[in-house]
């Protein structure tokens, strides 16, 4: 299963971008598994962005983020998407999306080692 991730590029602090992630076998069951997305700055641990259910009625995001990002999919697309708004030069990162089988009611869905299937990441890079 590949998941490809696309979308990012250079943004201007307070500005936006999105994010997108599809996988690219039909065969996947896209939408039996929950869906991450998370980020690694150069020089530190990879780190949880923000994450939503299977058919996504819900969602849940890293404190830093909340209210600025927003995680959304489209399961007749194979997609899940990553809004991010009012950018800052702290969100320069290379973001991931993954798939996932457990439940957004458990914490461990923050942890990477939650997921079995990663993308290879998209480079967003914000000026200030």
């Amino acid at each position: 299963v590949q998941l490809q991730a696309s979308g990012g590029g250079l943004a201007q602090a307070g500005g936006s971008l999105t994010l997108s992630c599809t996988a690219s076998e039909r065969t996947f069951g896209f939408s039996t598994y929950a869906m991450g997305w998370f980020r690694q700055a150069p020089g530190t641990e990879r780190e949880f962005v923000g994450a939503i259910s299977r058919n996504g009625g819900s969602t849940v995001y890293a404190d830093s983020v909340k209210g600025r990002f927003t995680v959304s999919r489209d399961n007749a697309k194979n997609t899940v998407y990553l809004q991010m708004n009012s950018l800052k030069p702290e969100d320069t990162a290379v973001y991931y999306c993954a798939a996932t089988s457990s439940s957004l009611v458990f914490g461990y869905i923050r942890t990477d080692s939650a997921y079995a299937y990663w993308g290879r990441g998209t480079l967003v890079t914000v000026s200030s």
